[in-house]
């Protein structure tokens, strides 16, 4: 006679399956966990517009995609939708093209309406081009997101102290870099045939990584050091297409689990992501956002202080 298994004993089997799939859910977070319906239709719409204002503005598909988002709320704010401003931009005392009323960091501020979507996307290239506060990011590289984030919130774009934070997260977490080659910013080193080209190897705390020269990709890394790219991006947590800058440490094997003594800390500066930290200190990302108990959605903030072991 086959045992029958009493209702409780089903209820505590289900709770701890319903944990376990948490738990896995926080460590080994899926794309469509992390990605908003909402922010992809955004970009499928507006990805060749950006791509257009950098090839006309010389400012980052990538930077124009992410402000849109973020100030917008993927064009579901009441400010987009009512007045086609996607970037909420305030009228100021040059504008004399129409106008609209909402709280913001103060109550009932004055903002820019537009005709279309298309206006705003025009008068927010404009208004970085043409205010001599910005000038400095147009001597940056077209690819250099990192650079232009940090600079929008030192420039003072946004209050929010965590804007260029917020903005490198969009970028990285919906690949947005891609747009910014597309705009034909980026001359790719292409991978070298024939033998294995030596490049000087570093060591710390037991991993072994090499930095990424001007013009690097992954598979040229990957054509100098005698492994695949495909590894490479494995071993530092980044999809195809992911970009380098000169400098950039690139890891030969994969990342620890906490970082070496005695980097106990770290206190976030601007323009940081988890990634960026966890290349810092040799970490996987995963061990660090379990480390700091946060979840996938929480974005390191000027100032935060985060556990490395």
């Amino acid at each position: 006679m086959r045992k029958s298994i009493l209702p409780s004993e089903i209820m505590k089997s289900f709770v701890r399956l319903l944990f376990s799939f948490s738990f896995l859910l926080i460590l080994f977070p899926a794309d469509a966990q992390r990605k908003l319906a909402s922010y992809q239709k955004y970009i499928n719409t507006y990805s060749a517009l950006a791509v257009k204002h950098q090839q006309k503005y010389k400012i980052p598909a990538s930077i124009t995609l992410a402000q849109g988002l973020l100030e917008s709320g993927a064009g579901q704010s009441q400010l987009a939708r009512k007045s086609n401003n996607h970037f909420g931009i305030k009228c100021h005392s040059d504008w004399k093209g129409r106008r609209v009323y909402h709280d913001d960091d103060k109550r009932g501020e004055c903002f820019r309406k537009y005709k279309k979507v298309e206006d705003s996307y025009e008068d927010h290239s404009r208004f970085l081009t043409e205010r001599s506060r910005y000038a400095e990011l147009f001597k940056l590289r077209v690819t250099d997101y990192k650079g232009w984030a940090r600079g929008l919130q030192r420039c003072g774009y946004a209050t929010d102290k965590g804007y260029a934070n917020k903005l490198i997260k969009v970028i990285e977490e919906y690949e947005l870099y891609k747009y910014d080659s597309k705009g034909g910013g980026r001359s790719v080193k292409k991978a070298a045939a024939g033998p294995v080209i030596r490049r000087t190897v570093y060591k710390k705390g037991g991993l072994l990584y090499v930095y990424a020269e001007d013009g690097d990709t992954f598979e040229s890394v990957a054509q100098d050091t005698g492994f695949k790219a495909k590894q490479l991006r494995k071993f530092n947590e980044v999809p195809a297409g992911f970009p380098l800058e000169k400098g950039d440490v690139v890891y030969l094997q994969k990342k620890k689990g906490k970082a070496d003594k005695p980097d106990y800390t770290h206190t976030v500066r601007s323009g940081e992501s988890m990634h960026s930290i966890a290349q810092e200190y040799g970490i996987r990302i995963n061990n660090l956002y379990k480390m700091n108990k946060k979840d996938p959605a929480y974005i390191p903030e000027e100032g935060d202080v985060l556990k490395l072991r």
